[in-house]
């Protein structure tokens, strides 16, 4: 039977860069931030991660540095996913021989396939590894949707173990929810769509908010785990403005602004990617205010 890979909170963390390359001395500050703020698991190499922007040998030494750095503390997700099936093997064995602990796999874009098409690609690669994966549900950003019927065919592999859902359509996840093996977990991939989730029976969330507040959405999850929803109502009503505002802009220019506005690391991103405008950073800014944050 599969375990959960994590309960509660992980962060879909950025990854810092200084002049072109990545800051490791920010990441070390940001993991440990993560761990002492109660996250339950933190990913890495994902779409907050700036994914598409890496190179292999920078995907590879930032999940291998990472290892380290956590030190088995909590689990490490490593962004593998790719549109091509190859590539995406390739992904994986970086992240087994780094030392990742699960894998998070991204449905197929802009050379969409079919839900066939889907099936033999993702058992493919769980076919070729040796690690749990996660799959990645985010239509609004790959233009591709996994059915509840192929994510119910999916969940039966022994190492496909769940589901990071950031879709919207609380039938087709309902319907999914019922389709899937009863150990199959489900995660929030939409920080406001945490509590709806977890009330459906979602695990926890991988969050973008969590970079800023790990501790705000570890007490979120722990509260809809616990069924207080009395508690989680009053916290998912004060983070909500923040979460909101952190998808004002392409995730993660919001975050990665925000960050630096707290002191936590450079603002820089990588091309197609640019700058918040003045007027949206200073929203952002109001934001972090009401918070508490600044």
């Amino acid at each position: 039977m599969k375990h959960e890979i994590f309960t509660g909170s992980a962060p879909a963390l950025i990854t810092p860069f200084r002049n072109g390359v990545i800051d490791y001395d920010t990441l070390d500050l940001l993991l440990k931030r993560q761990i002492e703020g109660g996250s339950s698991a933190v990913v890495l190499a994902g779409t907050t991660g700036e994914s598409a922007a890496l190179e292999y040998d920078e995907h590879r030494q930032l999940l291998r540095h990472a290892a380290t750095v956590i030190d088995g503390r909590i689990p490490l997700i490593a962004g593998a996913g790719s549109n091509s099936t190859l590539h995406a093997r390739r992904l994986i064995e970086q992240a087994e021989d780094a030392g990742a602990d699960a894998l998070l796999l991204v449905t197929p874009y802009y050379n969409k396939t079919s839900q066939a098409g889907l099936i033999r690609h993702y058992t493919l690669l769980a076919d070729h590894c040796s690690l749990p994966i996660l799959l990645y549900h985010v239509p609004s950003r790959t233009g591709m949707t996994i059915l509840p019927e192929t994510l119910g065919i999916l969940s039966q592999h022994p190492l496909i173990y769940g589901i990071k859902e950031a879709g919207t359509d609380f039938d087709a996840i309902c319907r999914a929810m019922s389709l899937c093996a009863p150990d199959f977990s489900f995660y929030s991939g939409n920080d406001s769509l945490t509590l709806p989730m977890m009330a459906l029976g979602a695990k926890g969330v991988i969050s973008v908010a969590a970079n800023l507040v790990p501790e705000a959405m570890q007490q979120l999850c722990a509260a809809c785990l616990q069924g207080d929803y009395a508690a989680a109502g009053k916290l998912h009503r004060y983070w909500l403005g923040l979460m909101q505002v952190l998808f004002t802009d392409v995730n993660p220019i919001p975050v990665k602004s925000a960050l630096h506005m707290l002191g936590l690391c450079s603002p820089e991103l990588r091309l197609p990617l640019i700058s918040m405008d003045s007027g949206k950073q200073e929203v952002l800014k109001v934001q972090l205010l009401r918070c508490g944050l600044l």
